[in-house]
């Protein structure tokens, strides 16, 4: 790869040492060189003249925000300046922004990759601490309210008696080429683009070793049996919160049984029809692979030219 995979690039230093110390943090908040990234419903302020790019703001842009409760999330160090995420979403019109030179609130996954590898790693990290603080208002344990905490990389619950803490959790998913040979096995989703294949991929399950999960997904969707498994790399996935652990499985066997609950439509591609897929070459009704910016489609890619 000639730059990180997307959400890949992520170069803040977490300090996680700072994120109980109150002093510094209402130092930050006052800081002029303190950067904030305002979200609304999980969409980025993205500044679009020139090259897309994050619209960071100051600390007397965010104030009335802070002042009404937002969430506020600390991402990391960076350029000797202290850079955080903040939920804006209680402005019911987008478009109403506090001063006029605000940016654009853009999908996270429509413009990740066209930012720099740094900027679309800490939208990752952003997007997926703020969908976390929004469905964790109450406490698994006793259905108490909870509040952030640790500069929100937990949550407490406000009830004196429960007093449990609750932490960001990111979900394992298996994301596996199938291959036997020179041939490779890819599937489509009933809600994947037209004639769109992928690696197939699952969840991890609990009890679970990564190479455990690959062998029961694969078997599970289209009942073909893997043996070796092995890792290749791995990639954030803010929808909502997953890592996705790109792996290479050797096929057993070659018949396909399909699980139609799964899977639209699974089969085995030669290289030579991978590397088609990869350019995207013929018409929209022709095979084609994931785009660059998911992990399944550089797993094809490392296949093909290995």
């Amino acid at each position: 790869m000639t730059k990180p995979l997307v959400f890949t690039g992520n170069r803040f230093d977490r300090a996680s040492h700072l994120r109980n110390d109150v002093d510094w943090f209402k130092q930050k908040l006052e800081d002029p060189s303190s950067r904030f990234l305002p979200m609304h419903n999980l969409k980025a302020l993205i500044e679009l003249a020139g090259d897309p790019c994050i619209d960071w703001r100051g600390a007397s842009d965010i104030k009335s925000f802070l002042e009404a409760g937002a969430t506020l999330v600390f991402l990391g160090l960076a350029d000797f300046a202290a850079h955080f995420a903040i939920d804006v979403s209680t402005i019911e019109n987008p478009k109403k922004l506090p001063n006029s030179d605000w940016g654009k609130f853009i999908d996270v996954r429509n413009i990740s990759s066209q930012l720099r590898p740094g900027e679309a790693g800490a939208l990752a990290q952003a997007r997926s601490l703020l969908a976390w603080h929004e469905t964790h208002q109450f406490c698994a344990k006793c259905g108490s309210k909870t509040e952030s905490a640790e500069l929100g990389y937990s949550r407490k619950c406000c009830n004196d008696q429960c007093n449990a803490t609750h932490f960001p959790r990111t979900d394992p998913v298996v994301i596996m080429m199938v291959v036997k040979g020179d041939n490779c096995l890819l599937g489509t989703g009933h809600h994947f683009p037209k004639q769109q294949y992928s690696a197939l991929a699952g969840f991890i399950e609990p009890g679970e070793t990564i190479e455990q999960g690959v062998r029961r997904e694969v078997f599970e969707e289209t009942g073909v049996r893997t043996g070796e498994v092995t890792y290749h790399s791995s990639q954030p996935w803010p929808y909502p919160s997953s890592l996705m652990i790109g792996c290479f499985a050797e096929a057993l066997s070659e018949e396909i049984t399909l699980e139609e609950a799964e899977l639209a439509d699974a089969r085995w591609f030669s290289k030579a029809e991978v590397r088609k897929m990869l350019a995207r070459s013929g018409t929209s009704e022709t095979p084609r692979m994931s785009p660059p910016m998911a992990i399944a489609h550089q797993l094809a890619k490392s296949w093909v030219e290995d």
